[in-house]
């Protein structure tokens, strides 16, 4: 699992400050995940067999598929809730509430 042992936000705080965009991984411990969700750093669960170091890849949160341009592969992602799709497409949790004003 990507991120386990992390069960403070700071882990997915300090990958999106250091400029990290999106963090594809095979899968992800629970409490990263939703971390990352809430900061608004998109992770995506899937096959990464195909992508090797230094790949180009191009996602947009909400799709079902991750395009690795390097290859011209298309990936099958795990799909996201649409709850989770809308605090991704806002920035984070705050932003979220800030934005639509709660559930």
């Amino acid at each position: 699992y990507f991120g386990c042992g992390s069960s403070r936000e700071q882990a997915p705080v300090a990958l999106k400050e250091s400029g990290v965009v999106c963090v594809v991984a095979k899968s992800f411990s629970r409490i990263f995940y939703r971390n990352a969700i809430n900061i608004g750093l998109p992770l995506v669960e899937c096959d990464t067999a195909e992508i090797s170091d230094g790949d180009i890849l191009d996602y947009t949160v909400g799709d079902s598929k991750l395009i690795n341009k390097s290859t011209g592969k298309s990936l099958y992602v795990a799909p996201l809730p649409e709850i989770m799709v809308e605090i991704l497409k806002c920035g984070g949790i705050p932003a979220f509430f800030k934005e639509k004003g709660g559930f």
